[in-house]
């Protein structure tokens, strides 16, 4: 079994984000976790929240632990800060999950 987060997100700056990925992707893999899907969004038909969305992934992981793991860690917090935080005008977790092999 293994656990997966489905994110929305609305970039507002596509080079920074890019940098914020690269920056985090080897910390990502460290705790065991990957992107499973990506995709660019232009409508957004029907949205829960009031926020905007340009960007849809997922991220799966080996476990939940290994998930929270990663979201506390101290390299990732740094790189979010650096690069993240700038890049993004908001974050929907639109769902979480455990997944069935």
């Amino acid at each position: 079994m293994s656990y997966e987060i489905l994110v929305g997100l609305n970039v507002l700056d596509e080079l920074k984000y890019d940098q914020y990925r690269a920056a985090m992707k080897p910390i990502l893999s460290d705790f065991e976790g990957h992107f499973g899907y990506d995709f660019k969004v232009s409508d957004v038909l029907i949205s829960a929240g009031n926020t905007d969305i340009n960007r849809v992934f997922t991220i799966n992981f080996s476990s939940k632990n290994k998930m929270e793991s990663f979201f506390s860690d101290r390299q990732y917090l740094d790189s979010k800060e650096k690069y993240f935080v700038d890049s993004v005008g908001s974050t929907t977790i639109i769902s979480s999950y455990e997944k069935l092999p």
